[in-house]
């Protein structure tokens, strides 16, 4: 009966160091598995016949140097646990993903750990303790873990601290994890102070939290609060190709920064958006950024930064075609809003420090500087506000499509406009602003704090200052000429669409309007001339007998130009030559005057 025996005490150790073996390692009846990435351990569940595991739970931190991006709260937990100045309660708050509740189970290891040398709380996980497993695993008695938001009642508190007083079964401390601690009545919460105020030795609290407003101060007071924080792209884009390697799956490196830039810090969503997109391709294939970002709706970021460069030019037509394409290959709307967004502030970014300061790649970062470089400082401002805007209404409108394009719109028309201090300075100094007409010189636009318009400007004018600087027009073209001048280019287009002129004397037009002009088009003639000239106008319109306006003018010429240029023997034959080919334009090159040559002097030109 001597094999029935126990075996001895002294064999224990080398059983569990066997284990740690198998956990950490590759299994020896796995030769062909991937080896582990560093310092991701390969995970414990290597049965191909079990139900698969999501890789958020398979590559789950399992020490403290596994936690990327909170450096700082494991060098304060290390101190702590060096010097024995361990807290009774901690308070882990973040965002969704950063690792609060395994950091929660890693503590509850670690106040735990006891192994054939160490029988101290110590954060050196490497190594499997004698509690590590059944910690692991969920079911060791003496550590608890809920979920607040099923048990926010008080009875379900006072039933739980009705075991407090009581000491560990197993290990060295109870430990409860309480996760989403907020979600806990105000009653529960009044229920856990007096624990927390005056806990016994061998209990200890781990609370995690995404609403740390929702806490009340007087248990965030009794608790050592640790701040998680949201782990940077690079490091989450890291940590990826690490597990892709591991498991055995081909990414495109474009692919990587897509979901580490969508993950918005959370690791656990990289890598829940890594696992989704391993099955974009086929066993053994490459998955491309392409399939990558239709899986997740976003939009081709060249082809954004080329919608915010349109935007940005004023060139709305274009703008809202590319936005419809965009939104025709299936990008989300608001996502489109909030990479304009990102492209406000890189435009700005690289228009302080340079592209080098951009973290893309180098002819998006090109791009982008090009951008910043042609806006001015108050211009970008003024468009990320309007962005910031959009954004909101792009995600409450009923339609975010229609939501984005009326953005587009207004973005188009105002990337242009003056700052209201540039608006004021040209208005004190009589320049026009927005199409208003410039005021005479030396106007009162300014006086007394600045008016409103250029129409307040002119009204505290003298009359007497009025005198014309330029001579009363003799002709039609005369007064287009005296227009364009005095820099009224709102004016200007509407006399050369819309006049055709019927008969003109100085003092009098008369004209035939042509259809869509504005009805107010005869007294802003008169008001102008009359402010110019210093004399009375009369512009009177007919219903009939006008010429050309000026751009049906130039039309004619140009279509008569084109047409001479078509008929031109040389052209023909080029055309002929090349099939296919097609005139896009014509550009008239400006002949230099020829010089009158020097007058050579003779002899009896010579003076005496």
């Amino acid at each position: 009966m001597a094999d029935l025996d126990p075996p001895p005490l002294d064999a224990e150790p080398p059983e569990r160091d066997e284990n740690t073996v198998d956990m950490f390692g590759a299994p020896a009846a796995k030769p062909g598995a991937a080896a582990a990435p560093t310092p991701m351990p390969t995970p414990a569940h290597t049965d191909p016949d079990a139900a698969y595991t999501v890789i958020a739970r398979k590559y789950r931190p399992r020490t403290f140097e596994d936690l990327f991006g909170q450096e700082a709260m494991v060098r304060t937990l290390r101190n702590a646990f060096s010097t024995g100045r361990i807290a009774h309660a901690f308070m882990l708050t973040g965002v969704r993903g950063v690792g609060k509740t395994t950091t929660a189970r890693l503590l509850a290891r670690a106040l735990n750990f006891k192994s054939a040398a160490i029988d101290q709380p110590s954060l050196d996980l490497s190594v499997e303790g004698y509690h590590c497993r059944a910690i692991i695993e969920g079911r060791h008695m003496d550590v608890l873990e809920l979920d607040a938001a099923s048990r926010t009642k008080v009875e379900d508190m006072r039933e739980l601290l009705d075991g407090v007083r009581y000491a560990p079964s197993e290990a060295r401390y109870k430990v409860y994890i309480i996760d989403e601690v907020h979600m806990l009545s105000t009653a529960s919460f009044n229920a856990l102070l007096k624990t927390l105020e005056e806990p016994p030795p061998h209990a200890k609290f781990i609370f995690a939290t995404t609403e740390i407003r929702k806490v009340p101060v007087t248990i965030l007071s009794r608790c050592q609060r640790f701040d998680l924080r949201r782990v940077e792209p690079e490091v989450i884009q890291a940590n990826l190709e690490m597990i892709a390697a591991a498991e055995g799956a081909r990414l495109e490196p474009e692919g990587f920064t897509l979901i580490a830039r969508a993950a918005e810090g959370s690791v656990r969503d990289a890598q829940s958006l890594l696992d989704q997109a391993i099955v974009q391709a086929d066993e053994g294939q490459v998955v491309t950024a392409a399939a990558i970002r239709d899986m997740m709706g976003l939009a081709d970021r060249a082809q954004t930064i080329e919608l915010f460069a349109l935007a940005m030019a004023g060139q709305t037509g274009e703008a809202l075609k590319a936005f419809t394409t965009l939104y025709g290959f299936g990008a989300d709307p608001v996502v489109v809003m909030l990479d304009l967004l990102d492209h406000a502030h890189a435009a700005s970014v690289a228009k302080a420090l340079g592209p080098d300061a951009l973290k893309l790649p180098s002819d998006q970062a090109a791009r982008l500087t090009q951008i910043g470089a042609s806006a001015s400082a108050g211009t970008l401002n003024r468009v990320w506000q309007m962005l910031l805007k959009a954004h909101d209404e792009a995600r409450r409108a009923p339609d975010p499509k229609a939501a984005v394009e009326m953005a587009l719109i207004r973005l188009c028309y105002a990337a242009d406009l003056p700052s209201p201090e540039d608006a004021l300075k040209a208005i004190r100094e009589g320049a026009p602003v927005g199409g208003e007409p410039r005021g005479p010189s030396g106007g009162g636009g300014g006086h007394g704090g600045g008016g409103g318009s250029a129409a307040t400007a002119r009204q505290l004018a003298p009359q007497a200052m009025a005198a014309p600087s330029l001579p009363s027009p003799q002709s039609f073209d005369e007064v287009v000429a005296l227009i364009d001048a005095k820099r009224d280019i709102t004016l200007k287009l509407d006399v050369e669409r819309f006049v055709r002129p019927i008969s003109f004397r100085p003092g009098a037009i008369t004209y035939e309007a042509a259809p869509g002009a504005p009805s107010n088009l005869s007294g802003r003639i008169v008001s102008r001339l009359k402010e110019w000239t210093g004399q009375p106008w009369l512009v009177a319109t007919e219903g009939a007998g006008g010429g050309e306006t000026a751009w049906e003018k130039e039309k004619r010429e140009a279509a008569e130009t084109r047409r001479q240029v078509e008929q031109d023997p040389f052209v023909r034959s080029v055309m002929e030559a090349f099939p296919g080919a097609e005139i896009v334009g014509l550009r008239q090159i400006p002949v230099p005057e020829a010089q009158p040559d020097e007058v050579v002097s003779n002899g009896d030109d010579d003076d005496d």
